[in-house]
């Protein structure tokens, strides 16, 4: 499996990865592919990783800026990641956040949060944080990864791409 930046020729293959990946989930409102799509038409798309098989686009993930009420910079929102369903389980999702929280931190970085299952994000070391919160959002799945020390305090606001419903 290889990691890599993603390509213009990639967009359909990582439209049609993300729409299957969230196709069955009870939690999604089946706009990840729209999001992605805005993110990269605002410009604001800092990092697009996609696993490649065999030559086959098989996962994505995508990082873009946050705005955190107490002036924080360099924070970023993680996500979507999407992982073909029938190769779930196979480190793929996995590889993507290593790699891609690797060079956010390269790029100057300085913590992520994502809404997602904490059952599966602990494992980078994401966690809920009462000092940061996403309005709209159960505390529990909204986490946040600093990568110093110490966390900004106050509401985390992503890009409006993730309003995106076409």
């Amino acid at each position: 499996m290889i990691i890599r930046k993603e390509h213009a020729a990639d967009h359909e293959a990582i439209t049609q990865v993300t729409i299957a990946a969230f196709k069955t989930l009870p939690i999604s409102n089946h706009t990840e592919q729209f999001i992605i799509n805005v993110l990269r038409a605002a410009g604001v798309l800092t990092l697009s990783l996609v696993a490649e098989l065999d030559g086959r686009i098989v996962g994505h993930i995508a990082f873009s800026p946050v705005t955190i009420s107490d002036g924080t910079e360099d924070w970023y929102g993680l996500g979507p990641v999407s992982v073909l369903p029938e190769l779930h389980r196979q480190g793929i999702g996995t590889a993507l956040v290593n790699e891609g929280l690797s060079m956010i931190k390269e790029l100057g970085g300085k913590g992520c949060a994502l809404v997602g299952d904490p059952n599966y994000y602990q494992r980078f070391g994401f966690k809920h944080d009462p000092g940061l919160l996403h309005e709209g959002v159960p505390p529990e799945v909204f986490l946040v990864l600093p990568f110093g020390a110490t966390a900004p305090q106050g509401t985390v606001v992503f890009h409006e791409a993730f309003m995106a419903s076409s």
